[in-house]
């Protein structure tokens, strides 16, 4: 496995780094219940974003928020009703079953339950050379000179692929299917709640895991997950999600640091304090109440205006567009935020620092 030279450049920003993966506009509706009286889930409503070579976009936001779901359709396992998924710049929801062929090749996902995402009855050299016999990619002796390259690289011993995944720990499969994702080479890691299912101490080694490999390989990951210090810890950028939609995204520590979105503000709020100066500050929190609206009937205009502090007639009726906030409010090109009152919310708002 050979490192991208021209994709690990730390010295060059983020921003003009080559785009391997663009979503536009990505929709997806899921229906149920009769014909007669069909129910419409709206779980990703108009999301636009690219993930750049090497980099790493933190996904965040409550649970149904629509992160796995979008997360399936960058891995192509969801076919989406609208807008387009571009792999090198081209579309692929509309393309050739050879240029899909190749976003599957190029785009691999890491599961949130290292339990269920392995083949109980597979030993661990056929569960990672799986990807290898489906494409057909070498021969039997080295698809197996490939595997145990993959286990040395996630920390594992080459001799381990004889074992079943039951006699492994949570965070040793964690790794088994890190290896399976990326036995193809791929240039972009999905990672949906990836250490969701693992203990604290457990969780630090993966995550720096896959620092070490993007450091190494020049991938690119989506790093989806609940726990806003991981992905404060792991990206270069965060988008904020909520009801199907982004409601912020930019450099990370604009974000964390001065959100100017008030569902941002109410997250981070809702963040542990661990020093003395966070405690004396609690009362400055944002506290967010109630449920999030049910995708089956989402709010008319901004989806956040029933739960939010600052929500006017406007908010209501006009869906806030995804807009780039002015020079003298933020830095140029370091956020786009979904809020008609942006400008007055990051003046009012609560960021890491301030917590």
């Amino acid at each position: 496995m050979n490192p991208r030279p021209d994709i690990v450049v730390d010295d060059i920003p983020v921003a003009d780094r080559r785009l391997v993966l663009e979503a536009t506009d990505l929709r997806r509706t899921f229906t149920s219940g009769s014909r007669l009286r069909p129910v419409h889930v709206s779980a990703v409503d108009g999301v636009s974003l690219g993930l750049h070579a090497g980099e790493t976009l933190g996904v965040v936001g409550e649970s149904g928020c629509g992160k796995s779901t979008l997360a399936r359709m960058l891995v192509g396992l969801e076919r989406p009703d609208g807008g387009s998924l571009s792999y090198h710049g081209v579309d692929v929801t509309r393309g050739r079953h050879r240029d899909r062929r190749q976003l599957r090749r190029g785009v691999q996902m890491i599961f949130q339950d290292p339990y269920t995402s392995l083949d109980p009855r597979m030993s661990v050299g056929d569960i990672i050379a799986e990807p290898l016999a489906a494409t057909r990619t070498g021969n039997s002796a080295s698809q197996r000179e490939r595997v145990a390259e993959l286990l040395g690289l996630v920390g594992l011993a080459p001799d381990m692929m004889t074992r079943y995944p039951h006699q492994f720990s949570g965070g040793q499969r964690q790794r088994i299917g890190i290896a399976r994702a990326l036995a193809l080479d791929p240039e972009v890691l999905v990672c949906d709640e990836a250490v969701s299912a693992l203990d604290v101490s457990v969780q630090a080694q993966v995550v720096n895991l896959l620092g070490d490999l993007q450091k190494r390989l020049g991938v690119a990951i989506l790093f989806i997950a609940h726990d806003l210090s991981v992905v404060h810890h792991i990206a270069d950028r965060v988008a904020v999600m909520y009801l199907g939609r982004i409601a912020e995204i930019g450099d990370t520590d604009t974000i964390y640091n001065s959100p100017s979105h008030p569902y941002t503000q109410a997250l981070l709020s809702a963040t542990p304090a661990h020093t003395t100066a966070d405690r004396g500050r609690l009362a400055r929190r944002r506290i967010l109440g109630g449920e999030p609206p049910s995708p089956v009937n989402p709010p008319n205009g901004c989806r956040f205006n029933p739960r939010c502090w600052m929500a006017t007639d406007e908010c209501s009726t006009v869906v806030p567009p995804l807009r780039e906030l002015p020079l003298a409010v933020g830095p140029a090109g370091s956020r786009l935020v979904s809020c008609h009152h942006a400008e007055e919310a990051l003046t009012q708002g609560v960021g890491r620092e301030s917590i």
